[in-house]
């Protein structure tokens, strides 16, 4: 029996179980369980475990698969769109060769009516394919704030905003997508690889430019047709026009297509440089393996042979202008027997009282 830590009763059994108050406590001589190995700690820079984020990143890819699942199906709308703008050139070069027969209407209504089911195909995946980027484009400007606080020219809001306000939408998105790569690059902003942005907005803008100028070579050519009341002999001025329009927009769906490759792979890219800046942790710092601290091997991770906690520091040099330290030559060491050091050779001491006979 010994006392018991909580009752002071010396009421306590071998199990640790005191007798008077029912209380457990760790039996004598027992010593404590050891202390969780003190590192890595949360927060520190370049330990933090494989597949431990930043605090605040949103790394989920439910988005970004399905943003790349509807860019690839917006492809291959757009190819349907370029076979359905072939059948109406090709419904015009028979109005051009043989007139404006009965077939060759029935042929340029089947063309027509096969390109607006297209266009609203498309429209469908548009809209889809528009509000799952926005969400994506969102999320990594937020992830971005996370990693490089402060350093961004545009709020968070205009992640969403700046794809919908007409004029601006020309250089915002990419001047919020500029910011995002360089927080988001692991080795620094100087290393944010934009090749690959600038060229897929480069090409959505070219796109987006010979796509404008082919709607208005076509309307324009449709109305002189119709006001003119489809007389092919003063006309034909006009159907050539209409196949200049087709051809300047089949030329604005074949660049929306690499544009929209272009995009699929920017997704890929960023969401990736993403993940690895996340788990570079909070200051960017890669994870080191096996010596975390300076030295000191993390449970589990194999040391230096002959060196458990580490290679010692050398001495550090001397400045410029000082001379070494001389050291003292060792002291020489006493023979057993004289513990505190041979006594001083010399004469033998005198009587102090003189050299009478012995007794006085």
């Amino acid at each position: 029996m010994y006392p018991c830590g909580h009752c002071r009763a010396a009421a306590v059994g071998p199990d640790g179980r005191c007798a008077a108050c029912g209380a457990y406590q760790q039996p004598v001589g027992v010593g404590a369980p050891a202390a969780a190995y003190p590192y890595p700690y949360p927060g520190a820079p370049g330990m933090m475990p494989a597949g431990m984020p930043v605090g605040g990143v949103d790394l989920r890819r439910g988005v970004r698969i399905a943003l790349t699942v509807l860019l690839s199906l917006a492809m291959a709308v757009l190819l349907l769109l370029i076979a359905a703008r072939g059948e109406q050139r090709g419904a015009l070069d028979e109005i051009l060769r043989d007139g404006l027969t009965s077939t060759a209407r029935d042929r340029i209504d089947d063309a027509d009516g096969f390109y607006a089911a297209m266009v609203g195909l498309y429209s469908l995946v548009l809209i889809a394919t528009a509000v799952l980027w926005v969400i994506w484009f969102r999320r990594m400007r937020l992830n971005a704030e996370a990693f490089a606080p402060g350093t961004h020219r545009f709020g968070s809001g205009w992640a969403v905003g700046s794809w919908f306000t007409p004029v601006v939408n020309l250089w915002f998105p990419k001047q919020m997508a500029n910011d995002i790569y360089r927080a988001s690059a692991p080795a620094g902003p100087q290393s944010a690889p934009k090749g690959l942005l600038n060229a897929w907005w480069t090409l959505w803008l070219t796109a987006g430019g010979f796509s404008i100028v082919g709607s208005i070579m076509f309307a324009v050519a449709e109305r002189r047709l119709k006001t003119r009341r489809y007389v092919f002999s003063s006309a034909r001025e006009d159907v050539e026009s209409l196949k200049t329009a087709l051809s300047v927009s089949t030329l604005a769906l074949v660049l929306y297509i690499v544009a929209a490759l272009l995009a699929l792979l920017v997704v890929r890219q960023l969401s990736k440089l993403q993940e690895q800046r996340a788990l570079a942790g909070p200051l960017g710092v890669p994870p080191m393996g096996g010596v975390p601290m300076g030295g000191v091997p993390a449970p589990g991770m194999p040391g230096m042979p002959g060196m458990p906690y580490g290679a010692p520091a050398a001495p550090p040099a001397p400045a410029a202008g000082w001379a070494p330290v001389q050291q003292q030559p060792p002291m020489p060491q006493q023979p057993p027997g004289t513990p505190y050091g041979q006594p001083p050779q010399g004469p033998p001491p005198q009587n102090p009282f003189g050299n009478g006979p012995q007794g006085y």
